[in-house]
Protein backbone atom coordinates (compact mmCIF):
# COMPACT_ATOMS: atom_id res chain seq x y z
CA UNK A 1 0.00 0.00 0.00
CA UNK A 2 1.40 3.68 -0.72
CA UNK A 3 1.03 4.10 2.99
CA UNK A 4 3.62 1.79 4.11
CA UNK A 5 6.01 3.73 1.58
CA UNK A 6 6.88 6.57 4.11
CA UNK A 7 8.12 4.23 6.53
CA UNK A 8 11.30 3.50 3.84
CA UNK A 9 12.34 7.00 3.96
CA UNK A 10 11.95 8.43 7.48
CA UNK A 11 15.12 9.73 8.36
CA UNK A 12 14.44 11.93 4.61
CA UNK A 13 11.21 12.36 5.73
CA UNK A 14 12.01 14.13 8.89
CA UNK A 15 14.57 16.12 6.84
CA UNK A 16 12.73 17.06 4.23
CA UNK A 17 8.86 17.17 5.26
CA UNK A 18 8.02 20.93 6.61
CA UNK A 19 6.91 21.61 9.87
CA UNK A 20 3.28 23.06 9.97
CA UNK A 21 3.04 26.99 10.91
CA UNK A 22 3.68 28.54 14.66
CA UNK A 23 -0.25 30.18 13.87
CA UNK A 24 -1.66 27.21 13.09
CA UNK A 25 -0.21 25.52 16.40
CA UNK A 26 -1.07 28.23 18.61
CA UNK A 27 -4.52 28.06 16.87
CA UNK A 28 -4.72 24.26 17.75
CA UNK A 29 -3.68 24.63 21.14
CA UNK A 30 -6.12 27.30 22.28
CA UNK A 31 -9.22 25.94 20.27
CA UNK A 32 -8.34 22.26 22.75
CA UNK A 33 -7.00 24.46 25.59
CA UNK A 34 -3.98 22.31 25.83
CA UNK A 35 -2.28 21.94 29.01
CA UNK A 36 -1.02 19.27 31.76
CA UNK A 37 -4.80 18.41 32.67
CA UNK A 38 -5.42 17.43 28.71
CA UNK A 39 -5.26 13.96 27.40
CA UNK A 40 -4.37 14.11 23.16
CA UNK A 41 -4.57 11.10 21.22
CA UNK A 42 -2.39 11.73 17.62
CA UNK A 43 -2.65 9.46 14.87
CA UNK A 44 -0.17 9.24 12.05
CA UNK A 45 2.33 11.30 13.87
CA UNK A 46 5.19 10.69 11.59
CA UNK A 47 8.63 11.82 12.76
CA UNK A 48 6.82 14.09 15.13
CA UNK A 49 6.47 17.58 12.88
CA UNK A 50 3.58 18.46 14.86
CA UNK A 51 3.96 16.08 18.03
CA UNK A 52 6.78 18.20 19.52
CA UNK A 53 5.62 21.64 19.98
CA UNK A 54 1.79 19.82 20.95
CA UNK A 55 3.91 17.76 23.56
CA UNK A 56 6.09 21.42 25.05
CA UNK A 57 2.18 22.09 26.58
CA UNK A 58 2.60 19.47 28.78
CA UNK A 59 -0.74 17.18 28.05
CA UNK A 60 -0.47 13.63 27.85
CA UNK A 61 -0.15 12.67 24.61
CA UNK A 62 -0.31 8.84 22.79
CA UNK A 63 0.52 8.69 18.97
CA UNK A 64 -0.23 5.94 16.88
CA UNK A 65 2.18 5.53 14.48
CA UNK A 66 2.26 2.78 11.24
CA UNK A 67 5.64 2.35 10.43
CA UNK A 68 8.21 1.13 12.47
CA UNK A 69 11.28 3.78 11.44
CA UNK A 70 9.37 6.56 11.89
CA UNK A 71 7.71 5.58 15.39
CA UNK A 72 11.85 5.25 16.16
CA UNK A 73 12.66 8.76 14.63
CA UNK A 74 9.62 10.63 16.50
CA UNK A 75 10.63 9.18 20.03
CA UNK A 76 14.30 10.29 19.73
CA UNK A 77 12.98 13.35 19.18
CA UNK A 78 10.61 13.05 21.76
CA UNK A 79 12.54 11.68 24.52
CA UNK A 80 12.71 15.05 26.77
CA UNK A 81 8.82 14.70 27.06
CA UNK A 82 7.99 11.71 29.39
CA UNK A 83 4.33 12.34 28.88
CA UNK A 84 4.79 11.52 25.46
CA UNK A 85 3.73 7.68 24.36
CA UNK A 86 4.46 6.67 20.37
CA UNK A 87 2.90 3.50 20.07
CA UNK A 88 3.75 1.28 16.46
CA UNK A 89 -0.39 0.56 15.42
CA UNK A 90 -2.39 0.34 12.85
CA UNK A 91 -5.49 2.82 13.82
CA UNK A 92 -7.84 0.89 12.22
CA UNK A 93 -7.29 -1.93 13.91
CA UNK A 94 -5.63 0.06 17.35
CA UNK A 95 -7.81 -0.88 20.36
CA UNK A 96 -9.42 2.45 22.23
CA UNK A 97 -8.63 2.59 25.70
CA UNK A 98 -10.76 2.93 28.30
CA UNK A 99 -10.37 6.70 29.20
CA UNK A 100 -11.77 9.03 26.57
CA UNK A 101 -9.53 11.82 25.06
CA UNK A 102 -9.84 15.30 25.23
CA UNK A 103 -8.46 15.57 21.80
CA UNK A 104 -7.78 13.74 18.88
CA UNK A 105 -6.04 14.89 16.17
CA UNK A 106 -4.42 14.21 12.68
CA UNK A 107 -1.59 16.20 10.37
CA UNK A 108 -1.75 15.09 7.10
CA UNK A 109 -2.74 11.94 7.64
CA UNK A 110 -7.01 11.10 8.07
CA UNK A 111 -6.81 10.52 4.58
CA UNK A 112 -5.06 7.14 4.86
CA UNK A 113 -7.40 5.98 7.33
CA UNK A 114 -10.48 3.68 6.22
CA UNK A 115 -12.98 6.06 5.15
CA UNK A 116 -15.79 3.91 6.30
CA UNK A 117 -15.08 3.58 9.54
CA UNK A 118 -12.35 6.91 10.64
CA UNK A 119 -15.59 9.73 11.50
CA UNK A 120 -16.95 7.16 14.10
CA UNK A 121 -14.03 5.37 15.72
CA UNK A 122 -12.28 9.00 16.09
CA UNK A 123 -15.38 9.97 17.75
CA UNK A 124 -15.56 7.03 19.96
CA UNK A 125 -12.31 8.04 20.94
CA UNK A 126 -13.39 11.57 22.20
CA UNK A 127 -15.12 12.58 25.98
CA UNK A 128 -18.38 14.45 24.58
CA UNK A 129 -17.57 18.27 24.02
CA UNK A 130 -14.37 16.79 22.76
CA UNK A 131 -12.50 17.94 19.59
CA UNK A 132 -11.29 16.19 16.31
CA UNK A 133 -8.56 18.64 14.64
CA UNK A 134 -7.38 17.50 10.67
CA UNK A 135 -4.68 19.27 9.55
CA UNK A 136 -4.09 19.17 5.54
CA UNK A 137 -1.67 19.96 3.31
CA UNK A 138 -2.19 21.31 -0.06
CA UNK A 139 0.15 21.85 -2.88
CA UNK A 140 -1.32 25.32 -4.45
CA UNK A 141 -0.36 27.88 -7.01
CA UNK A 142 2.15 30.05 -6.01
CA UNK A 143 5.61 30.36 -5.34
CA UNK A 144 7.90 29.61 -9.28
CA UNK A 145 4.93 28.88 -11.12
CA UNK A 146 6.71 28.67 -14.42
CA UNK A 147 8.80 26.15 -12.31
CA UNK A 148 5.75 24.10 -12.00
CA UNK A 149 4.10 24.56 -15.24
CA UNK A 150 7.16 23.18 -17.35
CA UNK A 151 8.22 20.32 -14.24
CA UNK A 152 4.48 19.19 -15.40
CA UNK A 153 6.06 18.37 -19.23
CA UNK A 154 8.58 15.89 -17.14
CA UNK A 155 5.59 14.35 -15.64
CA UNK A 156 3.91 13.73 -18.18
CA UNK A 157 6.93 12.10 -20.18
CA UNK A 158 8.26 9.90 -16.82
CA UNK A 159 4.81 9.25 -14.75
CA UNK A 160 2.09 7.84 -17.18
CA UNK A 161 -0.74 8.29 -14.76
CA UNK A 162 -0.24 11.97 -14.94
CA UNK A 163 -2.68 13.34 -16.46
CA UNK A 164 -2.04 15.67 -19.55
CA UNK A 165 -2.14 19.38 -19.04
CA UNK A 166 -2.82 19.15 -15.02
CA UNK A 167 -1.88 22.42 -13.36
CA UNK A 168 -1.82 23.79 -9.83
CA UNK A 169 -5.06 25.21 -8.44
CA UNK A 170 -4.80 28.31 -6.08
CA UNK A 171 -5.32 28.46 -2.68
CA UNK A 172 -8.75 30.01 -3.12
CA UNK A 173 -9.78 26.85 -5.45
CA UNK A 174 -8.23 24.22 -3.35
CA UNK A 175 -10.30 22.79 -0.03
CA UNK A 176 -11.00 19.73 1.71
CA UNK A 177 -14.77 17.84 1.71
CA UNK A 178 -15.84 17.99 4.94
CA UNK A 179 -19.19 16.67 4.77
CA UNK A 180 -18.16 13.16 6.39
CA UNK A 181 -18.23 15.21 9.70
CA UNK A 182 -21.40 17.63 9.18
CA UNK A 183 -23.50 14.73 7.48
CA UNK A 184 -23.19 13.04 10.64
CA UNK A 185 -24.44 13.18 13.82
CA UNK A 186 -21.25 12.59 15.80
CA UNK A 187 -19.70 16.20 15.30
CA UNK A 188 -20.79 19.58 15.45
CA UNK A 189 -19.33 22.39 14.65
CA UNK A 190 -17.14 22.35 12.32
CA UNK A 191 -14.71 25.19 11.56
CA UNK A 192 -11.57 26.16 8.76
CA UNK A 193 -8.81 28.19 9.27
CA UNK A 194 -6.50 28.14 6.47
CA UNK A 195 -2.68 28.84 6.68
CA UNK A 196 -0.67 30.02 3.17
CA UNK A 197 3.84 29.49 3.42
CA UNK A 198 6.23 29.93 0.89
CA UNK A 199 9.03 27.97 1.16
CA UNK A 200 12.34 28.00 -0.96
CA UNK A 201 14.21 24.61 -2.05
CA UNK A 202 17.71 24.50 -3.68
CA UNK A 203 17.61 21.41 -6.26
CA UNK A 204 18.82 19.17 -3.70
CA UNK A 205 16.60 19.75 -1.51
CA UNK A 206 13.72 19.83 -3.53
CA UNK A 207 14.35 16.23 -4.67
CA UNK A 208 14.68 15.10 -1.78
CA UNK A 209 11.53 16.18 0.10
CA UNK A 210 9.89 14.71 -3.61
CA UNK A 211 11.11 11.43 -2.57
CA UNK A 212 9.07 11.98 0.31
CA UNK A 213 5.99 11.68 -1.72
CA UNK A 214 3.95 8.31 -1.87
CA UNK A 215 3.80 8.61 -5.61
CA UNK A 216 7.42 9.33 -5.95
CA UNK A 217 8.58 6.70 -3.87
CA UNK A 218 5.86 3.92 -5.73
CA UNK A 219 7.62 4.58 -9.65
CA UNK A 220 10.00 1.88 -10.94
CA UNK A 221 13.81 3.06 -10.57
CA UNK A 222 13.84 3.97 -14.31
CA UNK A 223 11.11 6.32 -14.25
CA UNK A 224 12.11 7.59 -10.77
CA UNK A 225 15.64 8.16 -11.85
CA UNK A 226 14.73 10.10 -15.18
CA UNK A 227 12.17 12.41 -13.22
CA UNK A 228 14.44 13.43 -11.03
CA UNK A 229 16.80 14.32 -13.70
CA UNK A 230 14.50 16.28 -15.28
CA UNK A 231 13.16 18.11 -12.93
CA UNK A 232 17.20 18.91 -11.18
CA UNK A 233 17.78 20.09 -14.92
CA UNK A 234 14.68 22.25 -14.68
CA UNK A 235 15.58 24.05 -11.72
CA UNK A 236 19.18 24.14 -12.63
CA UNK A 237 19.05 25.41 -16.13
CA UNK A 238 15.85 27.65 -15.60
CA UNK A 239 15.41 28.46 -12.28
CA UNK A 240 18.75 29.19 -10.99
CA UNK A 241 19.44 26.44 -8.88
CA UNK A 242 16.35 27.06 -6.45
CA UNK A 243 12.70 27.26 -6.34
CA UNK A 244 9.64 28.54 -4.07
CA UNK A 245 6.54 26.08 -3.62
CA UNK A 246 3.71 26.88 -1.71
CA UNK A 247 1.87 25.01 0.69
CA UNK A 248 -1.64 25.61 1.95
CA UNK A 249 -2.39 24.03 5.61
CA UNK A 250 -5.82 24.24 6.68
CA UNK A 251 -6.66 23.33 10.40
CA UNK A 252 -10.00 21.59 10.52
CA UNK A 253 -11.63 21.57 14.41
CA UNK A 254 -15.11 19.45 14.73
CA UNK A 255 -16.39 19.45 18.25
CA UNK A 256 -17.62 15.73 19.63
CA UNK A 257 -21.48 16.08 20.05
CA UNK A 258 -23.52 14.92 23.15
CA UNK A 259 -25.21 12.70 22.13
Amino acid sequence: MLRDTFDSVAERYDRARPSYPPALVRQLARAAELGPDRRVLEIGPGTGQLTRPLAETGCRLTAVELGLSLAAVARRHLAAYPRVEVVVGDFDRWPLPAELFDLVVSATAFHWLDPDARVAKTADALRPGGLLALVTTHHVAGGSLEFFARAQRCYERWDPATPPGLRLESADETATDLRELTRGARFEDVTVRRHEQDLPYSADDYLEVLLTYSGHLALDEPARRGLLACIRGLIESRHGGSVTKRYLHELIVARRAAG
